[in-house]
């Protein structure tokens, strides 16, 4: 579990230290970072190296459901996916997890059980964020108590976009505090932070707070991961490694449906953070529907042509 590192105890000794920490980071040059996300995104891949980069994408995948009309049996059918995505081929890879939400924990957690594909369920009244801390607080221990491993929780926007740093920070500790042996994902919603240099502040503000992952979004409003986004937090968490030798994880989440953009994310990956990211337990990519197409590019790559409509199953 990360922890907040001791070079940066005075910048969370009070709301004004932390204020004039986040405010002192360099201020991000917008253009220079779309055109090296731009850049990064044309680099071609090989035919080996595609084969590899897909499977590799798959293991990374959360596997998805958070509507208001899941159910137990739709829960398992993912579960099922998640353990086996391609039932004609057990050489697929497992994805790396499967996430709901609260209530649908337990129905993951027996699904999944002996299987190595770990139950992410969201918390802290997901998506808005909009409740008081104690109700916050018991979404978590439900989620923690039902057997989750992960839990993805949200910022209170409103407070960081009002600059009560604190309270943010504070927020996360106490989540942290309840997750116990579940390693804490924490969502910011970049397309509601407005600018860059609010996603590089929100990135510092959960990896002080002890975050173990740094997610880009809910997957639930307009905006959500961008190849820029998902750069300045992966320089984000490469430049906390290098100055406080602890590892966080990154999480793009909401509209990557293709293989193209999944391989685009992992050269993003590693020419920015580094081979060490390049592994589930620190990158995972926050989808519902990638699953499918990495799927049918894999036995395009296998076969020589693309399955018919029917080979994926349709979540």
């Amino acid at each position: 579990m990360s922890t907040t590192a001791p070079a940066f105890a005075d910048a969370t000794a009070s709301d004004s230290a932390l204020r004039r920490f986040l405010h002192g980071l360099p201020g991000v040059d917008a253009v220079g970072l779309e055109a090296r996300a731009a850049s990064l995104g044309t680099r071609s891949i090989k035919t080996t190296a595609k084969a590899y980069a897909i499977d590799l994408a798959i293991s990374m995948i959360d596997l998805t459901t958070l509507e208001g009309a899941d159910t137990p049996g739709k829960v398992r059918a993912l579960a099922a996916k998640a353990v086996h995505p391609d039932p004609t081929d057990r050489t697929a890879p497992r994805t790396a997890a499967v996430c709901v939400y609260p209530d649908m924990a337990a129905t993951a957690v027996a699904a999944l059980a002996g299987s190595g594909v770990k139950v992410a369920s969201v918390a802290t009244a997901f998506p808005a964020g909009r409740a008081a801390l104690d109700v916050k607080l018991a979404d978590v221990r439900d989620a923690v108590a039902a057997g989750a491993d992960e839990i993805d929780m949200v910022i209170d926007r409103g407070a960081f976009l009002s600059g009560r740093y604190l309270k943010v920070y504070e927020e996360i500790l106490a989540v942290k505090a309840e997750c116990g042996r579940a390693r804490l994902k924490v969502i910011f919603e970049t397309g509601e932070l407005s600018t860059y240099d609010n996603i590089r502040r929100a990135s510092w503000l959960g990896m002080l707070a002890g975050a173990d992952f740094i997610k880009t979004s809910t997957g639930k409003v307009g905006v959500n991961a961008t190849p820029a986004n998902t750069l300045l937090m992966l320089e984000a968490v490469r430049d906390f490694r290098a100055q406080t030798g602890v590892q966080i994880g990154v999480k793009p989440a909401g509209g990557i449906r293709t293989s193209k953009d999944a391989v685009k994310f992992l050269v993003l990956v590693n020419e920015t953070a580094g081979e060490d990211w390049l592994d589930n337990h620190w990158f995972r990519f926050g989808a519902s529907s990638l699953l499918n197409d990495l799927l049918m590019q894999r036995q395009k790559l296998s076969t020589g042509r693309y399955s018919g409509p029917d080979y994926v199953t349709v979540d």
